[in-house]
């Protein structure tokens, strides 16, 4: 590799790190752009994951006053998400890619449209609840289940593909639970940084030939940086700007899933 493209590596690092701390879906800057300097996909994806630990690293740490009072939920999305990144990670080494590429733009595009009208879904929930006698922060059974599966297949899908788990994740949180916006963006980082970590670990068990340890570390190095930034900027977002955010930034990514 040249000067030149270890630069753009790196640099795609700390794009990538900085709008997963935001929004979830750094990979579609990252995978791109290895893609474009010849990497192949495979390798692209799974040397991506590593890279991006040290990005969930630290945007996870930059939002932990948020996780403060969730673990009540995360312990079971935890093991929803280490569950399914191993499924995900499996389906990966097995499967051709393409069987997922064509699934990514819908749900992307699903996603995108529970983000938006989350905040609707929240205050009809908010009412009904209100209707019969309990707290607007009850969560029943069902609804927990709800989030737990969901959970568990976005880290399939995370651990296979890892582009756009964050806005997958953000969806389906906003969707069933009454939640803060920062505070589910917190928990989606932690949960995306247990799925990249499972990724990770699998890939270098089963691959570890097929990574290009050059570019992971680049990765990770730009990354750790952006992650930190996005964090510190992102923490002071307003709920409807941050929204606006993961809205724009998952159309991009659709049109670059759609044209790559």
């Amino acid at each position: 590799m040249s000067v030149v493209d270890l630069i753009l590596i790196a640099l795609a690092g700390v794009g990538a790190g900085a709008i997963n701390a935001l929004v979830g879906s750094g990979t579609l800057i990252t995978f791109p752009t290895l893609v474009t300097l010849g990497f192949p996909p495979v390798t692209a994806t799974m040397s991506n994951a590593i890279g991006l630990v040290a990005g969930g690293v630290s945007g996870t740490w930059g939002y932990r006053r948020e996780l403060k009072g969730q673990w009540h939920r995360l312990r079971w999305q935890i093991p929803a998400s280490f569950v399914g990144a191993g499924v995900g990670a499996w389906l990966l080494l097995h499967l051709p890619e393409k069987v997922f590429e064509q699934v990514v733009p819908a749900l992307l595009v699903g996603a995108l449209i529970l983000v938006v009208v989350g905040p609707r879904i929240q205050a009809y929930a908010r009412r009904r609840a209100e209707a019969a006698g309990q707290s607007a922060h009850d969560v029943s059974r069902l609804r927990m289940a709800a989030v737990v599966v969901a959970t568990f297949l976005v880290g399939i899908y995370g651990g296979y593909f890892t582009a756009a788990q964050g806005i997958l994740l953000i969806a389906a949180m906003g969707a069933l639970l009454p939640e803060d916006m920062q505070r589910m963006n917190a928990a989606k980082n932690l949960l995306s940084l247990i799925v990249n970590i499972v990724a990770a670990v699998a890939y270098v068990a089963v691959a570890f030939d097929r990574i290009s340890w050059v570019a992971a570390g680049l990765i990770a190095a730009g990354s750790l940086v952006g992650g930190f930034l996005g964090a510190h900027y992102g923490r002071r977002m307003s709920p409807t700007a941050l929204r606006a955010v993961i809205v724009v930034v998952g159309l991009i990514g659709l049109w670059r899933l759609v044209t790559l």
